[in-house]
């Protein structure tokens, strides 16, 4: 039987943690035979209480049950950021180099990134901390833009949601595609999702500081960007040239008036999809794309996946 041991440090986040327990748990062999053992663990003596949220676990098992798993799960922790606890990083590598595989769910992964086991691959976690985790370890090169990473011996999932599929991945590499499936039913979740994390992200448009002198132009462009701006309409509508409203631009906002102008769009588009039932054709005019072929490439290159793709994820139920 295949061992996973969850580590559940202080301040682990519930779902974090529940997770990989819930969805190894649901695994079936044809046979009906269990194809893996959980056991959560803690960085102290055996039988330690854990501080989760509003929750306390026990945890049966200490540092050594590292040393006989074949998968080791690192859920999130409210403060990713704090020191590992004395002996952590030693458990991890020395795990490690036995060949164990090691993953991590959501800001589990700056526990991981830690231990310098991520240098050199890719990895991802929330979309709120990716920027975070790529300035503490430049080494790893985060993706914010997908639910999973696979290196092979190390895995990383983006929010604890996430770390469902990342763990149907793993039953579905370990036992093949029928005891995925199987264990998907049993979690309620779709075998594979489409999009990414990307799709997640809600897209807000780059502020101007307080009282900046683009604020009633920025106003203006999001009440109007259903229209086929130009750079010299924008301009003239500012009193500038595009030299110096692009250069404006840049010191308020950090990116272009197209750019800016392109978000705008986007999350107008979400603001449709997930609130009425109209077409993707008249979204499309109502956004201020070109065409329909224009705003399916433009939302799933920002949203990371269709607009079609996008509702069913998101569909409110109050249509109008």
């Amino acid at each position: 039987m295949h061992t996973v041991a969850v580590l559940a440090l202080d301040g682990v986040i519930p779902f974090d943690l529940s997770a990989p327990i819930d969805t190894f748990g649901w695994a079936r062999l044809p046979d009906g035979r269990e194809p893996y053992q959980v056991k959560v663990c803690s960085a102290g003596p055996p039988d330690r209480e854990v501080r989760s949220g509003p929750f306390t676990v026990r945890a049966p098992y200490g540092l050594e049950l590292l040393a006989e798993a074949d998968t080791i799960v690192l859920p999130g922790v409210a403060v990713p950021t704090d020191p590992l606890p004395p002996g952590v990083t030693e458990a991890l590598c020395a795990a490690a180099d036995r060949g164990t595989r090691i993953a991590s769910v959501c800001v589990g992964a700056f526990l991981l990134a830690a231990t310098g086991l991520l240098d050199g691959l890719r990895a991802t976690t929330h979309w709120r901390a990716a920027a975070d985790l790529a300035a503490r370890y430049p080494k790893v090169e985060v993706d914010p833009n997908v639910l999973y990473v696979d290196n092979g011996q190390f895995l990383t999932s983006a929010g604890a949601a996430a770390a469902l599929d990342m763990c149907l991945h793993m039953v579905r590499r370990d036992h093949g595609s029928a005891v995925a499936a199987h264990t998907a039913r049993m979690s309620v979740m779709p075998l594979e999702r489409e999009g990414g994390q990307a799709q997640f992200i809600v897209h807000d448009l780059p502020p101007a500081p307080a009282g900046a002198t683009l604020e009633p132009l920025l106003d203006w462009l999001e009440g109007h960007c259903e229209r086929d701006l130009t750079l010299d309409e924008i301009a003239s509508r500012a009193g500038m040239s595009t030299r110096t409203l692009n250069r404006r631009f840049r010191e308020q906002t950090g990116t272009t008036p197209l750019q800016w102008l392109h978000r705008a769009r986007v999350r107008r588009a979400q603001y449709l999809l997930e609130t009425t039932e109209y077409p993707v054709e008249r979204i499309a005019s109502q956004a201020g794309f070109g065409s329909p072929t224009a705003f399916r490439e433009r939302f799933r290159r920002v949203a990371g996946t269709s607009p079609q793709g996008y509702r069913r994820a998101f569909r409110s139920g109050r249509g109008r």
